[in-house]
């Protein structure tokens, strides 16, 4: 069996058994504590840009099957784990998790103490590594400069597309969606416009939207100007929520800051309080990124989640514009879909805009 390593920028290297494709890979390395879920983690957009560390010991044990895609082409740069499971078995499973794997170019690695890297991406922070071939002289390339909007460029539309529907007309700014928010939408009976990441203010207007969804995707929002610039010109025009990078593109949009954790927050365990309601709900997240607490000072936003584990703002409202944003993912896939109540709530506010402003009801 081929050796494969795995190098951390700070020198660390780790030794396994390769799966997959055979192909160099260098990216953040990151780690994911989902016990299931690892085709849609492959498939997630927001994974673009990084190398998944899969904490549960065996992955692969039901395949691959064809309706749980985040998205039709996958974004992760490499998966490592501790047992790559080479014989499925699952009545939904169409082919295995190695075979998906060399078919996208997504290199491998298995047999390494997964719990070791762990606890050094724990407490050294979240760094860069690279997948190559035992042997192999290519150094660790270097950090370079942050590439968040490339990151997005290459998981967003290039062009916009309708999901045909009779209810609301709902226009999503497709920054890197899972497509379960789509099929979240969908249930509601929306009419959805799907536009790219850069659509102008007067492009996404002319659409005639009921309401605008800023969905999930990769990368720093810090770096996504265009996209911060849209939202600018749209709140209080049409009712906005945003998801993952499309909730911190509002708080941006909003005048707060962005910060980045030491250790990302990947999988479908995370609790977040509804402070509103005083419930917790386990999330399931994807993301390196925060709204600043002390940010949001002198700005007419209310906080209405937090993170039990580190506190740190999981949802915010606009005061005085039909607005509001949440970190997790309320569709879940994987986890949890219990706050997906959170669509409900968003038609909820449009039909309430509809009914103050006397705009055409599209429904």
């Amino acid at each position: 069996m081929c050796k494969r390593q795995l190098v951390l920028e700070d020198g660390t290297v780790f030794t396994g058994n390769a799966f997959g494709s055979m192909d160099p890979s260098t990216a953040d390395v990151i780690f994911n504590t989902s016990m299931t879920g690892y085709q849609e983690v492959l498939s997630d957009p927001s994974y673009n840009g990084s190398i998944v560390v899969m904490t549960y010991p065996a992955i692969g044990s039901y395949g691959i099957n064809r309706d749980d895609f985040e998205s039709i082409t996958p974004f992760v740069k490499g998966m490592i784990v501790k047992e790559a499971i080479d014989e499925p078995s699952n009545f939904r499973s169409e082919e295995s998790l190695d075979s998906y794997m060399k078919t996208h170019g997504i290199p491998g690695i298995s047999g390494i103490d997964t719990r070791m890297l762990t606890r050094i991406l724990r407490e050294k922070g979240t760094m860069k590594g690279r997948i190559i071939t035992e042997g192999d002289d290519q150094a660790l390339a270097p950090t370079g400069e942050d590439l968040s909007d490339l990151l997005v460029r290459e998981t967003s539309i290039t062009k916009p597309y309708i999901v045909p529907g009779k209810g609301k007309r709902i226009v999503v700014i497709d920054l890197g969606m899972k497509q379960s928010i789509l099929h979240e939408l969908m249930e509601r009976g929306c009419d959805v416009t799907v536009v790219p990441y850069d659509y102008t203010v007067e492009e996404v207007l002319a659409t005639k939207p009921d309401g605008i969804l800023l969905s999930n995707g990769p990368g720093n929002p810090v770096q996504i100007k265009r996209t911060i610039e849209t939202i600018k010109s749209l709140l209080g025009q049409v009712p906005i929520f945003g998801i993952g990078i499309g909730h911190q593109l509002l708080g941006l949009a909003c005048g707060a800051s962005i910060a980045k954790l030491h250790v990302g927050n990947y999988g479908t365990n995370y609790p977040v309080k509804d402070l509103a309601t005083d419930q917790t709900w386990l999330t399931t997240q994807s993301r390196h990124y925060y709204i600043e607490e002390a940010s949001l000072e002198n700005i007419e936003i209310t906080i209405t989640h937090r993170s039990l584990n580190d506190r740190t703002i999981e949802g915010i409202k606009h005061n005085d514009y039909p607005a509001f944003s949440v970190q997790f993912n309320p569709e879940g896939a994987p986890g949890s879909n219990e706050t997906n109540f959170l669509f409900d709530q968003f038609i909820d506010l449009i039909e309430a805009h509809i009914l103050q402003n006397g705009a055409d009801h599209h429904a």
